[in-house]
């Protein structure tokens, strides 16, 4: 399959040399196609040394790939940040340098994606002609964009942008540290689209731009083109980096079943599927068996009717015995096959990042028990409309979030009909354009303590923003 994958990288108008790096290939064995963009940073020689040092080791990393995928994509960071540090400590001049980078393996055959991400390169995923940001800028600018403080625009000139938090080359032994990268793995569907870019190209051109670039009817190539000259267009400040990976699959058509007809009979016609009974068709005395049955029960109510009157017309309405009424049981419904997927999706997730798509949730998820998420870190994110529904008699909440989970973020769900919406504890809990919709209580937050401890502290505030209005998603 032609048209797959394309990188390209330009030093931009104001720099003299080039720090960026990128890879966009397949791997040895043609399993994989390998995309990665390096940004480097430290001065005019560090940085364009740290990227190349993470290229090769990512290179060679990945020259027999094998195992669990986000393991290996992560030891490839791990490997990158040891021979940067190793490279400072040898070499006094460079000892101010390190590299951002977003590393993605797509595995086209079984349509899924991974991915690996530190800094403030980006990964964003085009479905159906809209564009989702899928990493998460490790930056103060890039969390005030992320969490509604700071517009596009507002973040894009803003004077801080370019201040990072983490960069291969900051500290020892990334891959003990299972919160310094950010790891993730969703599903890369026929038409899907994968765009990895360095800051060179977002700080210059808006989402709507990009997305409208992506969406053209040109190939990879004039695609990638067109994005480095319109962030030189803009000014061209940075060098700019951009990878694409397209999922160019013909989407499975399943066509209707065929009606498996007879074959023709000797005078030419077709039989009908169809036929009259036969004779021998067992049929008939089966309706007649029936009407038995029928004229037997009319037998028996009739009996039965007789006998209530006569025992009541002998005893008296004073010696009818009151029945007390039982109470009723709710019966516990059975999870749907919608909580059952989604439970089954958070329980499997590889990485920390798990994407919903109104595609395979096209109805609400009906809730009958908690969905429970008991992880360290946790993102879910919707494209489009997910909606979660309590089911009839359901008390409970949608959600629960065990006491050792972190920080769980969920962006843009919708709770309809819950006495509890979400149920969490310890502050650990973020929402982005999430809706409620008639719950009675939207948040629980739990707290539990040794028991028969003496306690000491004060809770955290929880601090939430409403508007009538959904903010714009990048």
């Amino acid at each position: 399959m032609t048209d797959q994958y394309f990188g390209i990288t330009d030093t931009g108008k104001a720099r003299q040399n080039n720090e960026d790096a990128f890879i966009a290939r397949q791997d040895a064995g043609n399993r994989f196609i390998i995309a990665c963009v390096i940004d480097g940073v430290g001065g005019y020689a560090g940085g364009e040394v740290a990227a190349g040092i993470a290229r090769e080791a990512i290179l060679k990393r990945l020259e027999k790939a094998s195992g669990e995928i986000i393991s290996m994509i992560i030891d490839c960071f791990d490997i990158a940040n040891q021979r940067i540090i190793e490279e400072k400590q040898r070499n006094k001049e460079y000892e101010m340098m390190s590299c951002v980078s977003t590393l993605a393996i797509a595995d086209i055959a079984n349509n899924q994606f991974y991915f690996a991400h530190v800094g403030d390169t980006r990964l964003y995923l085009l479905r159906d002609n809209s564009l989702v940001k899928i990493s998460h800028d490790q930056s103060f600018v890039g969390f005030l964009e992320e969490s509604g403080r700071l517009s596009e625009a507002d973040a894009m000139s803003h004077p801080k942008r370019n201040e990072i938090n983490k960069a291969l080359g900051f500290e020892p032994n990334l891959g003990k540290n299972t919160d310094y990268i950010e790891t993730g793995q969703s599903p890369f569907l026929s038409g899907d689209m994968l765009l990895l870019c360095s800051d060179g190209l977002t700080d210059m051109v808006g989402t709507a731009e990009i997305t409208q670039i992506l969406t053209c009817g040109a190939t990879l190539k004039d695609k990638g083109k067109q994005l480095i000259e319109a962030a030189n267009h803009y000014g061209g400040k940075d060098n700019v980096t951009v990878v694409l990976v397209h999922n160019n699959k013909t989407p499975q058509q399943h066509s209707a079943t065929a009606v498996k007809q007879r074959e023709p009979s000797s005078n030419g016609l077709a039989n009908h599927v169809a036929e009259k009974p036969k004779r021998d068709d067992p049929e008939p005395a089966r309706r007649k068996s029936n009407n038995g049955l029928i004229a037997l029960l009319v037998v028996l109510v009739l009996a039965f009717a007789g006998a209530s009157i006569y025992l009541y017309l002998k005893g008296g309405p004073q010696n009818n015995i009151a029945v007390q009424p039982q109470p009723v049981v709710p019966v516990k419904r059975q999870p749907g096959t919608l909580q059952l997927k989604l439970q089954k999706e958070i329980d499997n997730l590889k990485g920390n990042v798990l994407l919903l798509a109104d595609t395979a949730y096209k109805t609400p998820i009906i809730i009958s028990e908690a969905i429970q998420i008991n992880r360290d870190t946790l993102l879910i994110k919707s494209k489009g409309n997910i909606v979660f529904q309590s089911d009839s008699g359901y008390d409970g909440a949608a959600i629960k979030l065990a006491a050792r989970c972190k920080l769980v973020t969920l962006d843009s769900l919708s709770f309809h009909n819950f006495k509890t919406g979400i149920s969490f504890a310890n502050n650990n809990l973020a929402l982005r354009h999430v809706q409620f919709v008639n719950c009675k209580q939207n948040l629980e937050n739990e707290a539990s303590f040794a028991d028969g401890k003496f306690i000491s502290g004060k809770t955290a505030p929880i601090t939430m923003k409403t508007d009538s209005l959904p903010l714009i998603k990048k």
